[in-house]
């Protein structure tokens, strides 16, 4: 057994140790099986980081493919490539699921620059038309808004014919930074309708990421029916700041903005799916999964070409090491995350019309970073339970520095929720993943092979104790 299983040379201590504390719903003959355990999740570790397929398989995706919006004809290549790389694996099933997608196209790059009544307030900003804008060509005088509070109260009067430019930044006092996003990612996502509402003519919004730089970062955004449709942009926050400081010193600043973009009509696409059948319960299924879908900027590298290769690979690791399930451990690469679940819910439909139980579903969509940990979440009646016995395993894993926390899971499989299953999202270190979220600098080469290929082992390891004990 290797020396990661022991946290201090004096390893007979640390097992008594370990049998009087860390493992107190146990007896001594669970404790013997629990070392078993680490033993194999010790393999799962070495497979993963001395011949993983997670880092190769992503400069193909990234490099090759490309971004991979819905509906589009990367998207369609993706698929091909997402189940030729699965037949390699001898997996018992490998099949394509059905959904129809979105399908949204920028157009020419955005033209925006600030037009000042004063001498040096005229500029260009860096912007990216947000996803399922409508196009448009607007010229008009700007008021910045830093909370929904402050639209309101301007109302009409102030905001009707202007541009709203919504410049609420990223709190940077929050260590999760995926809290400090959720705090101001709704400007982007009904910014537009809730702007419209008072007679605005367009949106800007500032980029979603504690970054200040000069790349814009795009992202879904969603119109109410009950409002008029106006033309919405991400500016970069350099463009942000810039835009704020001269508003300041000249109100009467104007903005033109034309975008380019349109919606088509819907798509076929599919959920590239892959299996090994339980032996014991095969109904009962561990679901790791990824969306192959990215926005059309960059490479779409850590949003989530990670989280696809890293659930590619569980499989592949856990097939080379033997190791025969009891339930069905499936992967599958969602499309359609970006901008409108389709993938989830067709994959959700699909599995209640089939009377599958989700025994526990794994998402990674949070970037190929260093991992810290997984959160969990299910139905109430069922999750204290479910929490109760994954905190059993928790030892297991502080070797490798990860934690088990109540929290949120992920968005493809938010669907499964009321099927009464396990939820858990993948955790790695969330401190940079912003920088490069629906921005053109989410490219292959700001992923780390051994930061990825630890994500791989990490879910692995967890499938193989859900597997091998159940919940």
């Amino acid at each position: 057994m290797k020396n990661r299983l022991f946290l201090c040379p004096y390893r007979g201590l640390f097992l008594v140790l370990s049998g009087l504390f860390l493992f107190p719903t146990f007896g001594s003959a669970q404790t013997k099986e629990y070392q078993v355990d680490a033993q194999f999740i010790d393999k799962i570790y070495d497979q993963s980081l001395t011949d993983g397929r997670c880092y190769e398989w992503l400069e193909f995706l990234s490099l090759n493919v490309g971004h991979r919006l819905s509906g589009s004809p990367s998207a369609a290549k993706a698929v091909e490539w997402g189940k030729s790389m699965l037949d390699t694996l001898g997996l018992d099933s490998v099949w394509l699921q059905p959904c129809m997608v979105p399908h949204w196209v920028r157009g020419e790059k955005e033209q925006v620059k600030a037009i000042g009544s004063k001498k040096g307030n005229s500029f260009p900003m860096a912007a990216l038309a947000l996803g399922g804008s409508i196009p448009g060509k607007v010229q008009a005088e700007v008021v910045e808004i830093k909370s929904w509070d402050q639209l309101e109260t301007l109302g009409s009067k102030a905001l009707k014919g202007k541009i709203v430019f919504f410049n609420r930044p990223m709190d940077p006092t929050k260590i999760r930074t995926f809290e400090a996003y959720g705090g101001c990612v709704d400007q982007r996502v009904g910014g537009a309708s809730r702007a419209a509402k008072y007679g605005a003519v367009a949106v800007l919004v500032r980029s979603v990421t504690l970054r200040i730089d000069d790349y814009p970062h795009t992202g879904t955004m969603i119109y109410d029916s009950l409002y008029q449709k106006i033309p919405a942009a991400a500016i970069s926050t350099v463009a942000a700041e810039k835009l704020s400081k001269a508003l300041k010193d000249d109100p009467a600043l104007k903005v033109s903005m034309q975008l380019y973009c349109k919606t088509l009509p819907d798509e076929p696409s599919f959920n590239v799916i892959g299996e090994i059948r339980g032996s014991e319960r095969p109904n009962d299924v561990i679901l790791v999964g990824g969306h192959l879908d990215s926005w059309d900027v960059g490479h779409g590298a850590h949003d989530d070409g990670a989280g696809v290769v890293q659930c590619m690979d569980v499989l592949r690791v856990l097939k080379t090491l033997g190791y025969k399930p009891r339930h069905t451990i499936r992967c599958v690469m969602f499309m359609n995350e970006e901008n409108g679940l389709r993938g989830g819910k067709a994959y959700a439909k699909e599995a209640e019309r089939k009377g599958e139980f989700p025994l526990a579903s794994i998402e990674s969509d949070a970037g190929g970073f260093t991992p810290r940990g997984f959160s969990f979440e299910g139905e109430e009646s069922v999750f204290g339970s479910f929490f109760d016995k994954l905190m059993t395993f928790q030892p297991l894993f502080e070797p490798y520095g990860l934690r088990f926390t109540k929290g949120g899971s992920g968005a493809d499989i938010s669907p499964l929720r009321g099927m009464k299953g396990l939820l858990s999202g993948y955790s790695p270190d969330s401190q940079r993943y912003f920088d490069y979220h629906h921005a053109e600098t989410d490219t292959f080469d700001k992923v780390n092979k051994r930061e990825l290929e630890l994500g791989t082992a990490s879910m692995a390891a967890l499938v193989f104790l859900i597997d091998k004990y159940g919940l």
